[in-house]
């Protein structure tokens, strides 16, 4: 198939269960998200991805791409100004950027690693 379609993605209700995380401020992070491969280019890590509110430390460990689809909240990067993000935006983040994600509400992002 030339082209492969997520209906809604910033609804779509088929995301699988992705296991928990400890939150810096709160109840553990629950985390969702489907992986969408693309005809040619199996190999790259695509899809989308939620998680409850909250906040963590994260290492970006290869170059990443993101596009909000829902919530709204901030990206701290080491040593840097913070990131503020809400639905539309889209975010570039480099090799090994690690920092902090706070999240006062559910997010959900389309996202590429490559």
């Amino acid at each position: 198939m030339k082209v492969t379609s997520i209906k809604n993605s910033a609804h779509f209700p088929d995301l699988e269960d992705r296991g928990s995380i400890a939150s810096l401020s709160g109840p553990d992070i629950e985390l969702r998200g489907i992986r969408q491969s693309v005809d040619g280019a199996e190999v790259t890590n695509t899809g989308i991805f939620e998680c409850t509110p909250g906040s963590y430390r994260r290492i970006v460990m290869e170059p990443e791409v993101m596009h909000i689809l829902q919530g709204h909240g901030r990206f701290t990067p080491d040593g840097e100004a913070p990131v503020e993000f809400s639905p539309g935006d889209t975010l570039f983040f480099a090799a090994n950027t690690q920092g902090l994600w706070e999240m006062p509400e559910p997010m959900r992002k389309f996202y590429v690693i490559l």
